[in-house]
């Protein structure tokens, strides 16, 4: 509690409290995340387990509607499943992939542009046209190619293996920003006295870099971290949607969109509607979260 009561007090958490769409955003993705990592105790029927799917339950429609049942709220999806149920874990895989990309590509990125910056000379320039490459492509493009060739290499792959080609692919075209940012962000710290200071008195690089450049530049990654969570977890999304993320078969909430579009205009809204609205919600709590932490974080705007 005591914690609690000093964030509070503080810069940020005085922000924080101020700003009603902060702590709505944040109120809302808490409730995600919940409702995600509770999955399996929350949800009225575990889509996973075969012997409780019966098709005479396909397509049922949600219980305000006509035919509707209070045995599957927000009704079902084309194999029977409840779609609360299949929201909430296709809600967990896609939280989970998307925060596995980006945690991986904030450490790359921030090992990658710290020395970038601070050692400069060729490999600085080696490191920046690497990322001048990167960006040349669209990131969707590069994450198709390295889906479709993990799953070239692994044809047959089910579970981890398609999870794990799935954040790579995100990681490789999410790491760019984190690097650019972080040897700007290095470029001018470098300059500074205490690092100097630093050298002046013998002090390592890799101990001027590690123990007083990097906390100094990890405001600017802190929030677009944030803001690439929403990002990668609609590139998750739009693989799956493709067929190229997780197995058809597992309820992400980019094959259950997908799923969900064959039957759109059969008069099946909901098997589409619902989980992208959870897409929709969950990326604009976390881009909320976003933009109050930058401008939290910016001391011109306090």
């Amino acid at each position: 509690m005591q914690a609690i009561r000093r964030w509070l007090d503080s810069d940020i958490g005085f922000s924080f409290v101020k700003t009603p769409s902060a702590w709505m955003a944040a109120l809302i993705a808490l409730l995600c995340v919940l409702g995600a990592l509770l999955a399996p105790w929350i949800s009225p029927h575990n889509p996973f387990d075969l012997a409780t799917l019966d098709l005479m339950n396909a397509e049922l429609p949600p219980v305000w509607m006509e035919d509707g049942t209070s045995d599957f709220v927000l009704g079902t999806d084309d194999q029977g499943r409840d779609m609360l149920s299949v929201i909430l874990y296709g809600t967990r895989i896609s939280l989970v992939v998307g925060l596995t990309s980006v945690l991986l590509s904030a450490v790359i990125g921030v090992v990658l542009g710290l020395v970038s910056g601070f050692l400069g000379g060729w490999v600085d320039a080696l490191l920046m046209r690497l990322c001048d490459v990167m960006l040349s492509f669209p990131a969707i493009l590069v994450a198709l190619m390295i889906a479709g060739v993990g799953r070239a290499i692994f044809p047959n792959s089910e579970g981890m293996v398609a999870y794990g080609v799935l954040v790579v692919s995100i990681t490789l075209t999410g790491w760019v920003l984190y690097a650019r940012t972080v040897r700007g962000s290095t470029l001018v710290e470098r300059q500074k006295e205490y690092v100097q200071a630093a050298r002046v008195i013998g002090v390592s690089r890799l101990r001027i870099m590690l123990r007083h450049v990097l906390p100094n530049v990890m405001g600017p990654v802190l929030v677009l971290a944030t803001i690439q969570v929403a990002t990668a977890i609609i590139t998750e999304a739009t693989l799956s949607y493709l067929g190229v993320g997780v197995p058809p078969t597992t309820p992400s909430l980019g094959t259950l969109i997908r799923t969900g579009n064959d039957y759109l205009f059969a008069g099946s809204w909901w098997i589409s509607i619902f989980p992208g609205a959870m897409l929709v919600l969950i990326a604009l709590s976390v881009n909320l979260l976003g933009d109050w932490l930058r401008d939290a974080l910016n001391p011109k705007l306090q």
